[in-house]
């Protein structure tokens, strides 16, 4: 049983005892006080009443302690302290002198857990994470330590000692998390590490756990550039329209039916800005329509017609009337063909609206592309919720696809998707190794430079 468990029931035992012992209390002093100043007197029912009184006062209090399980000072869900019941413990055990680390652990991704996979399902893996986190300090012979639930899909434990004594420890078990799954729900945990060194204020500690965390994902993610100058860059470059377009080519049967345009930025000396790092600041600022714009009619202009191009387009911008008006009347005046290959992260929830701007792309011309097929649940959703055209497999199974693992997966969306009427593209084939296994499974577009390598537009 964890240390949280264990003064959970202690606590609701001291409570049943402190609602139950006065009335037991009260009734044997005023049966004692009855029995001494009129015992010459008492009827024979006197003796039946007060062992029947002492009984249920009994009964009385064994009731509160039991009921007192099902009232909770402890996480429901996790079975670990609340934030409050946590700092007071750590606060005494800190009062007496004790050096104490806190170690933040993180389910980075429990906002989409919840919303994909429900409440109840976001609870189980909030009370698996936690006994997860236990069991392991457990097997590293450190026992009752206390774990508390901070918020959302965020626990402090506290360890008794300095933190060089679990730094080593907490990086092996950070590690072992990579590949924790509750049931097929895939879980991204972090962790940062504080202790009572930098300060015996709770809070404190707290705020710096957050702070550490948020420098580390930061830092994993840095740009090459400053952010303040990568903005101006990229505003720049794209009022300025300063693009260079390659193009590689798309094959189906041996022949080619498309060209994919890979899009870079420059900055003002003549730099790459590539889009890794321009479409966060294109999001962040509000200018992918803008951009998208911009890109499209460059294409227009520069692109032969013979062929068909596929470009990244952002979907706030197919959702966007003024780019859907915009595009409708490009397409008119150049008959240019188009792909616009779609992905994100999060299921937009007016799928009807959604639907109808795709039907009407398709009618003038366009065909929809949902990317990363097989790796984000938005683009299985999509493809059974909205009419499209082509589905592409995501780069996992591209790189991965000699490993006969992977086999079955891109078979089985394969077939999915051609019941619907819907084409399979793959790219990234480095070999010929891998361009057999694509035509053996069937995937009707294929792509890499294997086939073609990159040109310039």
């Amino acid at each position: 049983m964890l240390l949280p468990q264990i003064k959970e029931r202690e606590y609701r035992f001291k409570l049943a005892l402190r609602m139950g012992l006065p009335i037991f209390i009260l009734v044997l002093t005023l049966a004692t006080h009855t029995f001494v100043t009129n015992y010459k007197t008492l009827q024979p029912s006197f003796y039946v009443e007060v062992i029947l009184l002492l009984v249920f006062s009994v009964y009385f209090i064994l009731f509160l302690i039991y009921n007192g399980f099902l009232v909770q000072i402890t996480d429901t869900t996790t079975k670990t302290f609340t934030r409050d019941y946590l700092y007071e413990y750590l606060k005494k055990e800190i009062k007496k002198g004790k050096d104490y680390t806190l170690f933040l652990v993180s389910i980075e991704n429990m906002n989409d857990i919840n919303k994909n996979y429900g409440i109840k399902n976001g609870d189980r893996v909030l009370q698996e994470v936690a006994f997860f986190v236990s069991e392991y300090f457990e097997k590293q012979n450190i026992h009752n330590f206390p774990i508390g639930h901070i918020k959302g899909g965020d626990f402090i434990v506290g360890l008794e000692g300095s933190q060089k004594d679990y730094e080593v420890m907490i990086d092996l078990m950070l590690l072992k998390t990579q590949e924790f799954k509750v049931d097929d729900i895939e879980l991204k945990i972090v962790g940062s590490m504080c202790d009572t060194s930098f300060s015996k204020d709770l809070n404190h500690l707290t705020e710096k756990l957050f702070e550490l965390q948020d420098e580390k994902m930061q830092k994993d993610e840095k740009s090459t550039q400053n952010p303040n100058e990568l903005e101006q860059n990229v505003v720049k470059a794209l009022k300025e329209k300063r693009f260079s377009f390659m193009y590689q080519h798309i094959f189906e049967n041996g022949t080619v039916v498309a060209k994919e345009c890979f899009i870079r930025l420059f900055d003002d000396a003549n730099k790459p800005i590539y889009p890794k790092e321009y479409t966060k600041v294109l999001n962040k600022l509000g200018l992918s329509i803008e951009y998208d714009k911009a890109v499209l009619e460059y294409v227009i202009d520069n692109c032969p017609k013979d062929v068909e191009i596929a470009l990244n387009v952002s979907p706030t911008s197919i959702r966007n009337y003024d780019f859907l008006m915009f595009v409708k009347q490009h397409l008119q005046i150049s008959k240019q063909k188009f792909i616009f290959i779609l992905s994100e992260m999060e299921y937009y929830s007016n799928i009807q609206k959604y639907k109808t701007n795709l039907n009407s792309l398709r009618k003038d011309g366009v065909k929809i592309a949902i990317d990363r097929l097989g790796s984000i649940h938005t683009s299985f959703l999509y493809l059974r919720d909205l009419d499209v055209d082509i589905v592409r497999f995501d780069n996992y199974y591209s790189k991965n696809i000699t490993k006969s693992v992977n086999h079955s997966i891109i078979r089985g969306l394969n077939i999915t998707a051609h019941e619907q009427h819907v084409k399979t593209w793959i790219k990234n084939i480095s070999n010929e190794d891998g361009l057999n296994i694509a035509k053996e499974l069937e995937v009707d577009y294929v792509q890499g430079r294997f086939l073609s390598d990159l040109e310039e537009i």
